[in-house]
């Protein structure tokens, strides 16, 4: 199975939940990777999403370039998680047919609201966009185990 986690540049939350993902997880069959919208083609995951990473999972994301999302990706992925509603209708709009497999993660594990966007914060921001999302990742962790023990 392979997740795509979705935000706006591909440099904050979405690469943050990936690597997350992939060091929480211990599905063997599943495997996360993540991609922006508007990802700006050189740029590299942001200073404080990398040491929030690193301090939290010892993950060195630092020198990982955005990903800009293509539509081989939505194809290949079995569950896309976006980052907001605004995102998620956005895909919604441009790949109608794959519709059934694009969620705002926080609605896919079964909870309000959206994961904010820490760029331009402080390493107290990123925190609590990393916190978030450690919950969410812990859920659909929960979630996935469920849905493949059935």
């Amino acid at each position: 199975m392979k997740i795509l986690f979705v935000c706006a540049g591909n440099t904050c939350r979405s690469c943050m939940a990936e690597a997350l993902f992939n060091h929480l997880n211990n599905i063997s069959h599943i495997k996360a990777s993540s991609a922006g919208v508007a990802a700006v083609q050189g740029s590299k995951t942001t200073k404080n999403s990398a040491k929030v990473v690193e301090v939290n999972t010892g993950v060195n994301i630092a020198n990982r370039e955005a990903v800009q999302l293509t539509q081989e990706q939505v194809h290949n992925s079995d569950l896309i998680l976006t980052m907001t509603y605004s995102i998620k209708n956005y895909l919604v709009g441009l790949f109608p047919d794959f519709k059934n497999k694009i969620y705002v993660i926080n609605e896919y594990v079964g909870e309000e609201g959206e994961v904010s966007d820490p760029y331009g914060g402080d390493i107290a921001v990123y925190n609590n966009t990393f916190n978030s999302l450690k919950t969410y990742i812990d859920l659909l962790l929960l979630k996935l185990k469920e849905d493949t023990s059935n």
